[in-house]
């Protein structure tokens, strides 16, 4: 803007000033013109951008470059990248409406919080999670109750249901009963809603063999690895969306889960997928 302007007469000794840029950077940047940073890796940001409804952030697609594409690149090369396409992973504004609790006062039987916010483990299968939340999905109302793997950062089970009910969380058990490997001791914390209080979820754990432990009340951080797993998939599936039926969001919620597992990669797991590190987690 400045040489535009200087271009048309405008004195130069003034401009600089009067855009709050200061007369030495302004000579920098006039005789070191930026140049496009990679333009070579923009097709495949592209792709790995696409493969959720509402993209990814930068960290997630550079360790696709790396691991998929073997590509060389910084976390700093990829943002600028996304940047100059217009590509940013939506994010999630205060919700207006009165959020799902499952609470009900003391009904039941409690348990002790035996994580403590200690949320890291060794391995798969050591320490699980489970919650629920809601969505408003074509006129009504959905809710997600998944069981969230702390050490492989793996969805083992899930399910999508009408209504937040004991018979969703019997659902639940008896999908996590399924991928639950023989030998296996975990622990599965959740809050204190009243489908983890009643006696039919306790007794079905004790026949598993897996460990309660419960949040205290009024403290969601004591559950925040598994809220954690919400954050990201309503940053990433859900936010800004509109679905013409419960039937399509259910469909396309369990793909977003498989794509979870098995495409989308962490960080902390080393760049792997879930399903990745838990394969490699089991086999050494």
């Amino acid at each position: 803007m400045v040489s535009t302007l200087a271009g048309l007469g405008h004195p130069l000794r003034c401009l600089p000033g009067a855009a709050g840029l200061a007369r030495s950077t302004y000579y920098y940047l006039l005789s070191h013109p930026g140049r496009v940073t990679r333009p070579d890796i923009e097709p495949m940001v592209a792709e790995v951008f696409r493969r959720t409804p509402n993209g990814c952030g930068h960290r997630q697609v550079r360790m696709c470059l790396v691991h998929e594409f073997g590509m060389r690149v910084s976390h700093k090369s990829v943002l600028k990248v996304m940047r100059r396409m217009g590509l940013r992973c939506a994010i999630r504004r205060p919700n207006p409406h009165r959020r799902y609790v499952s609470y009900r006062g003391e009904t039941g039987a409690g348990a002790p919080n035996l994580l403590k916010r200690d949320f890291s483990a060794d391995g798969p299968w050591m320490k699980l999670g489970t919650d629920v939340t809601e969505f408003r999905v074509a006129g009504g109302r959905a809710y997600l109750a998944p069981v969230y793997d702390m050490g492989s950062k793996e969805i083992v089970a899930w399910d999508v249901s009408r209504h937040p009910d004991l018979a969703q969380h019997q659902r639940l058990l008896a999908m996590l009963e399924g991928r639950l490997p023989e030998g296996a001791d975990p622990i599965l914390h959740s809050d204190m809603g009243w489908q983890y209080r009643h006696d039919r979820w306790r007794n079905r754990l004790a026949e598993l063999g897996i460990r309660q432990s419960m949040s205290r009340k009024g403290n969601c951080l004591d559950n925040a690895a598994t809220e954690q797993v919400f954050g990201h998939l309503k940053d990433e599936f859900y936010t800004g969306r509109e679905f013409d039926s419960y039937e399509q969001f259910e469909r396309e919620l369990a793909a977003y889960i498989i794509h979870w597992n098995t495409k989308r990669r962490q960080q902390r797991l080393g760049g792997h997928t879930p399903e990745e590190f838990r394969i490699m987690s089991l086999t050494a």
